[in-house]
């Protein structure tokens, strides 16, 4: 005979949780949902569970009508409408802004090819998630400027992270991100090497 479980078990109080106990299906018949059962410790009475159900309401969540981050529809228009590359693939190359080169797949590090989407009113001051108050902005560029809505284009352009990438530098990120290297003509239609 196995001993039992419950002589090992050291002594706890239980009676400031309730137990649980088999799973109940409301309408008696066992169709396999997940309905709980919970029955109170002995020393609560009903007023007490009462008042635990009102302070528990208290913290219900409503889902937000705004969400911080943009929703990934919203990224994608916002990567079409930054400046595009000249003879860059626009699906991988843009500008941000303040002309500062950034590959698509560099999100969110702090390099000078990185980018965010970027709240142009900030959220922190009602701005919404929303495609006319987004803007691709190289990362650190958007790091700095913070929450402020008082500094100026000059000021953004001092703490743009300068690198100056060559076209054989931006191959080689693309052959390694992607596979292969798309060179755009200015007249829109792509080659791929």
């Amino acid at each position: 005979m196995r001993p039992s479980k419950e002589g090992n078990r050291k002594n706890k109080d239980i009676s400031s949780s309730p137990r649980r106990t088999r799973p109940v299906n409301p309408s008696g018949a066992d169709s396999g949902s997940r309905h709980f059962r919970l029955s109170p410790p002995p020393s609560v009475s009903v007023v007490d569970r009462e008042i635990v159900t009102e302070d528990l309401a208290l913290f219900e969540i409503s889902p937000k009508t705004n969400p911080r981050s943009f929703p990934y529809s919203v990224k994608q228009q916002c990567w079409a409408k930054a400046e595009k590359v000249k003879g860059r693939d626009p699906d991988r190359w843009r500008r941000d802004p303040l002309g500062n080169i950034v590959f698509r797949k560099l999100v969110g590090c702090p390099g000078c090819l990185c980018h965010d989407y970027d709240h142009i009113t900030p959220y922190s001051k009602g701005g919404e998630s929303t495609l006319g108050n987004c803007q691709v902005l190289q990362a650190t560029v958007n790091r700095s400027k913070g929450n402020r809505t008082d500094i100026s284009k000059a000021e953004l352009i001092q703490k743009s992270s300068y690198c100056r990438v060559s076209g054989r530098d931006m191959d080689l990120l693309e052959l390694s991100a992607y596979g292969n290297v798309r060179h755009c003509q200015d007249s829109g239609g792509c080659k791929i090497q």
